[in-house]
């Protein structure tokens, strides 16, 4: 976002508010975020408060006098005393088509509902979680095999285009920001590392659109007697007569799957606990007498 805004003519950057910097790498020194590094170096202000409720931090924000702040993925709820700055507010953009999936995992929950479409909303933020009234979307069409960190950077380009599109419009006033409606509103919430687990009493359908959604975090996991194991890739396939949900069976061509309350989880790549990521059939070599294990 930031290079779509160095790219913008009508703009003018007077500094870049980022996250304070975080013990890195084996000497675990302090390094800034790739934000705060570029930012750094082409000599804009940074500004990185540990705390935003901070009184200091709103006096500096204040002296650079900005006519707009713009927000993308900084996970923070932003106090009053910002968010009611003079001039044209603080704009976020959010990627999800607002008011659908409010809240921290907006892409995650798209792909988890199956959801033929989703989008980028631009919004004026108010004190809500993703309330504040809108000033311009973009609907994106899903084909139903994206992943989370594939759509996250598919959006990320499409948002930073519908930045650039509407900034000059919204400095010089000439885009409204219309209110949002409750209808069809929702609000998603972080991951546990237990919403990982893939249950089998859920259909197979919706198991495999979880370990879609789920990548990197929580990643997807099932648990027999030899531990547990993650499914990093999986797919859908019809039920056979007398199958049990739970149990392992083997299925071709992948060579392995998991029973479900409405057809088979295909598990097309494992990663062991502490091993290395393999194929199904890979995986089975080494664990002949795991067909007919039933999962925890």
């Amino acid at each position: 976002m930031l290079e779509a805004l160095l790219a913008a003519p009508e703009v003018t950057l007077v500094g870049i508010v980022t996250a304070p910097p975080r013990p890195a790498g084996r000497s675990a020194a302090p390094r800034a975020t790739p934000v705060g590094e570029r930012a750094g170096g082409l000599g804009l202000p940074v500004l990185a408060p540990p705390r935003l409720r901070d009184d200091a931090f709103a006096a500096q924000l204040a002296e650079l006098r900005p006519a707009l702040g713009v927000l993308a993925d900084y996970g923070k709820m932003l106090p009053a005393a910002i968010l009611d700055l003079p001039g044209r507010g603080i704009v976020n953009l959010h990627p999800s088509l607002l008011p659908r999936h409010r809240g921290a995992t907006p892409v995650p929950a798209a792909i988890l509902e199956g959801a033929a479409q989703t989008g980028v909303s631009l919004f004026r933020m108010d004190a809500g979680m993703d309330t504040g009234p809108i000033i311009a979307a973009e609907v994106v069409a899903l084909s139903g095999e994206e992943d989370a960190p594939a759509l996250e950077a598919r959006l990320a380009a499409i948002a930073a285009g519908l930045l650039k599109r509407t900034l000059g419009p919204w400095l010089d006033g000439a885009l409204p920001a219309v209110p949002q409606s409750e209808d069809g509103a929702s609000v998603t919430r972080p991951f546990r590392r237990d919403d990982g687990r893939l249950n089998p009493a859920l259909p197979a359908a919706t198991l495999e659109r979880q370990v879609r959604a789920f990548r990197p975090w929580p990643g997807t996991f099932l648990e027999w007697p030899a531990g547990r194991v993650a499914v990093l890739r999986a797919g859908v396939a019809p039920g056979r007569a007398g199958d049990e949900p739970g149990l392992l069976v083997g299925d071709e061509p992948a060579g392995l799957a998991l029973v479900t309350a409405h057809g088979r989880l295909r598990l097309l790549e494992l990663q062991p606990a502490g091993g290395r990521t393999m194929d199904a059939a890979t995986f089975l070599r080494g664990r002949p007498g795991l067909i007919g294990t039933r999962v925890g």
